[in-house]
């Protein structure tokens, strides 16, 4: 017989002696057993259970009802004196198993369970060594409740505490001994990062009764991937912050200015809605990018209030009356000093008078000595003066007139008479009457443009002045709120540069 035929014999022979074995040991094991009765040699002894846990998994943290579900498989070991056997007197057998109802073991419960059925472990066998010694590991889907601080929602980091003890028994009669967690076969989650799980024994005392009673908390110490939120939360806010500052350099005779204010109101209206789907509905703590999409919402609807001051200004009726003192002296003085902007044409205002003021005091030489020119022959200025405004520009209309504002009904007299009108003749006094009426009504033209011209570069410098107060705000406001969680820096490090 050749050694492989001997192994096999061998096994077969085991294999026919073990069940009789078995059987035996099962009948001699359960003849007197009683699963009500705790397995000890001693009444007063107490019982010591050996309690861990193996974590496979989190599956879910459901922020807004505040419950945790996680994969774990617990781990129960204790000594039954009652099931204690000889291994020579069964040879084969090393262990055995028993359905957990048929012997006793400790009614270990997930005290904060939010479990429908509240003890959600499936039942499994115990295994039971020749020594007595019982391991139980059932596993099970265990849903927990737990307080979600979403202060620094979405950089938050959550604490969810597992707290296990016996429901019956004290701490003199069943002691607890805690095991370190294993999670060498934990699967990663795609929204939280485990980043360690903290078990401690608690032994409370109640004025009821002096025995302690002990229990097992692991506490799951989890900090969010901000990855997903980022991209589809935060930077669409950042982003539509920023779209709110474009709304100051729109002209305003577009007319989209207060449509894109109230446009990028009602997008972050939006997004504000979607976190507070997922938000528990709770006033213990607002979430941080909560607070930052209110923040920017206050911003934007203070920029859609300056933008209907700005259309006001843009806009004013010249009829209206003319800029007070103080906001002439604020704003086109100050604020566009500080800004750093000129009115439109102002250069060229200013050249215009330089050139009819030199223009006019070299007339005044030519006049003086006497200089020949084109005359009318009955020495009617009217001829010199319509001259006299061939060549000014449009832009030095108004500087002009002003200016000679003072003698224009001496230049609109016959010259080399006396200032009585009577002594002109009728045809010419009706001309006369005619260009001083055409002279005032463009004087008026000119003065209400340049009131609506003021109150344009009032509400430009407004403009200007909200871009730079409302982007400075901006912009300290999103560093100084996100920077003001606790592991902004590590969650950026982490989930975006990796």
């Amino acid at each position: 017989m050749d050694s492989r035929s001997v192994l096999l014999f061998l096994a077969v022979t085991a294999f026919t002696v073990k069940g009789p074995n078995q059987r035996r040991l099962y009948t001699d094991l359960m003849t007197s057993y009683n699963p009500l009765v705790r397995p000890v040699s001693n009444d007063s002894q107490t019982l010591t259970v050996k309690l861990g846990l193996s974590l496979m998994q989190i599956m879910d943290v459901d922020e807004k009802n505040q419950v945790l579900t996680t994969n774990i498989w617990l781990q129960l070991f204790w000594d039954d004196n009652y099931l204690q056997w000889n291994p020579s007197d069964y040879p084969g057998v090393t262990n055995v198993r028993f359905p957990d109802h048929l012997i006793w073991k400790p009614d270990i419960l997930l005290y904060n369970s939010a479990d429908e059925r509240f003890d959600a472990t499936f039942r499994t066998n115990i295994l039971v060594e020749p020594s007595g010694s019982c391991s139980y590991i059932p596993p099970g889907i265990f849903k927990s409740t737990c307080r979600i601080d979403v202060r620094w929602f979405p950089f938050d980091v959550q604490r969810c505490e597992l707290k296990f003890g016996s429901w019956t028994y004290g701490g003199w009669s069943l002691d607890l001994k805690m095991l370190e967690a294993d999670v060498t076969g934990y699967i990663p989650n795609g929204e939280w990062d485990l980043v360690e799980v903290i078990g401690r024994k608690n032994n409370r005392s109640y004025e009821c009764c002096e025995e302690p009673y002990p229990d097992v908390t692991y506490t799951l110490v989890m900090r969010r991937r901000t990855l997903y939120y980022g991209l589809n939360l935060l930077i669409p806010c950042v982003l539509i912050s920023t779209l709110a500052l474009l709304v100051f350099l729109l002209p305003a005779d577009s007319g989209e200015k207060i449509s894109m204010g109230i446009t990028v109101l009602l997008s972050l209206t939006v997004f504000m809605l979607l976190v507070a789907e997922i938000m528990p509905a709770t006033s213990d703590s607002v979430p941080l990018i909560a607070q930052y999409f209110a923040t920017t919402m206050v911003i934007v609807g203070l920029s859609v209030i300056a933008t209907v001051l700005v259309l006001q200004y843009h806009h004013h009726d010249p009829d209206g009356g003319k800029m007070p003192k103080w906001t002439r002296v604020i704003l086109l003085n100050w604020c566009a000093w500080f800004l750093r902007m000129k009115r439109p044409g102002e250069e060229r205002v200013q050249s215009a008078c330089h050139d009819k003021a030199t223009r006019s005091s070299m007339t005044s030489v030519e006049h003086g000595a006497g200089a020949s020119g084109p005359h009318p022959a009955n020495g009617n200025v009217l001829y010199v003066g319509l001259r006299g405004l061939e060549s000014i520009p449009d832009s030095a209309l108004l500087c002009a007139r002003l200016a000679g504002r003072a003698g224009e009904e001496e230049m609109l007299l016959p010259a080399g008479q006396g200032s009585s009108v009577g002594s002109v003749e009728p045809e010419l006094a009706k001309i006369l009457e005619e260009v001083r009426y055409i002279a005032r009504r463009f004087r008026d033209q000119d003065e209400d443009k340049s009131v609506c011209s003021e109150w344009k570069f009032a509400a430009a410098v407004i403009d200007r002045l909200c871009l730079m107060a409302f982007s400075l705000f901006t912009i300290l406001c999103s560093i100084g709120m996100l920077m003001s969680a606790p592991n902004f820096i590590e969650a950026i490090s982490k989930d975006f540069f990796t």
